[in-house]
């Protein structure tokens, strides 16, 4: 097992590693950019390094900076937690260049599945179900009226080194397709350095659907269940929930086994995600992410395992701690994220935190690194902090959801926290009967009827 390890990332993720780390005995190496000097999880690590100043090009990404800092201190393994240098996989290749462990996939898996394109090919491959579209990049204007020819509107054009929903457009009709794809494929150029793009069926109303997997180099891989995160702003999710309300078992059991025997197939080594659109009783792959995801703790809630501890044992070559069998859902777990935006206008809101009190009680988990004092900054995601809630079953899970964020106080700030306590009254989410599209068509009628 390793001695040391160092997090190249920031914020709750970083504190949450560096939890699970203590727990297992191992010393932490916090690296922090000059903004986040004062930072919890800088000092509770047991050692830091100054990486760079408060651009995130000149610290976080900043690889040999972060190097150095392994060097330096004696680190033997790098977790890159999610963001940043998470799916970079020239940078997990220069890590085990330099004599370190990635704790993370093969380089060659988050580079294979870092292209949309590419990992689809892959997904049908393995015999994952994929949605309708073309077979590769857009390269002419021609090849994309045939393909939506073929395909059948609306369609949906997305970057291929696409993420955060950037690179997407949507075409409802013919007289719409080009003018998708050059916007598409300029967002795309700016946000990512490439243009690429490709197209698929727009399907009317998905729900977003993930299956949570982790592989070991024995040969041994489980699937964790799903987490349903279909409530999105703008392709970024806002809460997400496990169990899926739209899932029952066999449902689970039938796309749990595809994606376990796909895994295997490929010969993926470590923690990812597998995420689905799913309609009317149908999974369609849209992508993998090879890294720790933010709403992870939902399936630690359900589970009672410890996905970052059983990533941290697999980098250091052991086994997976349990089989399939093992894995037992018990009750029903809810996360809101919780970010310092204004709740209407989602305008970011940087600054001290003058007042804070975490919520507590059976069942309540908060992944924060706030505290009174704490200067947030403006620099980087909003994400203050994620709000994890358990019980035995939904309704109860999401009692005591309103419960929390009641008692929750962020002061100095403002937070998405009165939007949370709004969504939590509304029928359709009570219900669980809500898609992909249903925030954005609710903030909107809300803004609507605002005074």
């Amino acid at each position: 097992m390793f001695e040391k390890i160092l997090i190249a990332n920031r914020g709750e993720i970083a504190l949450r590693i560096h939890r699970a780390c203590k727990e297992m005995g191992i010393a932490t190496v916090a690296v922090h950019s000059e903004a986040d000097a004062g930072a919890m999880w800088v000092r509770l690590a047991d050692e830091s390094v100054c990486i760079g100043p408060a651009a995130a090009s000149k610290s976080y990404l900043n690889i040999p900076s972060i190097l150095a800092a392994a060097e330096i201190t004696g680190a033997q393994a790098i977790h890159p937690g999610y963001g940043f240098l998470s799916e970079n996989a020239r940078f997990a290749e220069i890590v085990e260049a330099h004599g370190l462990t990635f704790i993370g996939p093969k380089a060659d898996h988050i580079r294979m599945m870092g292209d949309k394109i590419t990992a689809k090919v892959v997904a049908k491959g393995a015999g994952i179900p994929c949605v309708p579209g073309s077979d590769g990049a857009l390269e002419t204007k021609e090849e994309a009226i045939a393909a939506a020819a073929g395909i059948g509107f609306p369609v949906l054009i997305k970057a291929a080194a696409g993420g955060g929903g950037r690179g997407m457009r949507v075409a409802a009709t013919a007289d719409d397709l080009l003018e998708a794809v050059t916007a598409a494929r300029n967002e795309a150029r700016s946000a990512f350095g490439n243009d690429a793009v490709y197209m698929e069926r727009y399907l009317q109303t998905p729900r977003h659907i993930e299956i949570q997997v982790i592989a070991d180099a024995f040969g041994n891989v489980v699937h964790l269940g799903e987490r349903d995160c279909s409530l999105q702003r703008r392709h970024q999710k806002m809460l997400e929930e496990a169990p899926s309300p739209a899932l029952d078992a066999r449902g689970r059991d039938a796309i749990g086994k595809i994606v376990v025997d796909a895994i295997k197939k490929i010969g993926y080594l470590g923690v990812g995600t597998v995420e689905f659109l799913w309609e009317n009783g149908e999974f369609f792959f849209i992508e993998m992410n090879t890294r720790l995801q933010v709403e992870h703790p939902i399936t630690e809630a359900i589970t009672g395992i410890d996905i970052v501890r059983e990533q941290i044992q697999i980098a250091a070559g052991l086994p997976l701690s349990f089989t399939q069998k093992d894995v037992v859902f018990e009750g029903h777990a809810i996360e809101c994220r919780i970010n310092a935006e204004n709740p209407r206008t989602f305008t970011p809101s940087p600054g001290m935190v003058t007042d804070f009190h975490a919520p507590g009680g059976l069942g309540v988990r908060l992944d924060s690194a706030l505290y009174t004092g704490y200067v947030m900054p403006p620099y980087y995601d909003s994400l203050a902090g994620k709000l994890i809630v358990h019980g035995r079953d939904r309704a109860e899970c999401i009692a005591r959801l309103r419960r929390s964020l009641g008692e929750m106080v962020v002061g100095g700030i403002e937070t998405t926290i009165p939007l949370f306590q709004d969504l939590l009254v509304q029928p359709d989410i009570l219900s669980g009967a809500y898609n992909i599209h249903w925030l954005e068509k609710w903030i909107a009628a809300e803004a609507a009827a605002a005074p």
